[in-house]
């Protein structure tokens, strides 16, 4: 019987390579001369997966996520997978946002996945969801690069990151 091939299809973000770009935004706040004096928070909360701000106006705001943005890219973390919440009010006329680290495939995604597998009829190729997942299975390894190509083609909400090849 021949032996199958599969490889993982699933998607995340470093955590700590997102505290360390946090922290060296942080750092670069606090020597920039236009948020001198300024009561601003940027921090990660990596239970969760969020990173909060808040800053005095939208401005601010956005100064900081384009900040954050930078040492992210900087840091190879995948910025598709950083998503900005709605600006909300915080006290004292503050602003604050949150934005949610996405790790892990959600099943929208999943079978969005497995519809495109699908419709390539790549042959023996077998596609399988297994909780934010997908699995990708087949005996020749060759369709399984073809896989790899034709979903790197395709454009999703996520960064896509291929692994566990076997």
């Amino acid at each position: 019987m021949a032996k199958t091939e599969s490889f993982d299809v699933t998607t995340g973000v470093d955590l700590m390579e997102v505290e360390n770009a946090v922290n060296q935004a942080q750092k670069e706040i606090g020597q920039r001369y236009d948020f001198k004096g300024l009561k601003v928070l940027m921090e990660l909360k990596k239970a969760d997966h969020l990173v909060n701000l808040e800053a005095p106006d939208d401005m601010k705001l956005n100064a900081m996520w384009e900040m954050l943005l930078g040492k992210l890219v900087r840091r190879q973390v995948p910025v598709k997978n950083c998503q900005r919440g709605l600006v909300q009010k915080a006290g004292g006329d503050r602003v604050r946002q949150e934005i949610k680290l996405v790790s892990g495939l959600d099943i929208e995604t999943c079978r969005k996945i497995v519809k495109i597998i699908k419709e390539a009829k790549l042959k023996k190729v077998q596609a399988a969801i297994e909780a934010d997942k997908v699995r990708v299975s087949s005996p020749s390894r060759d369709e399984l690069q073809d896989t790899i190509a034709l979903l790197k083609g395709q454009e999703f909400e996520v960064d896509l990151q291929f692994g566990n090849y076997r």
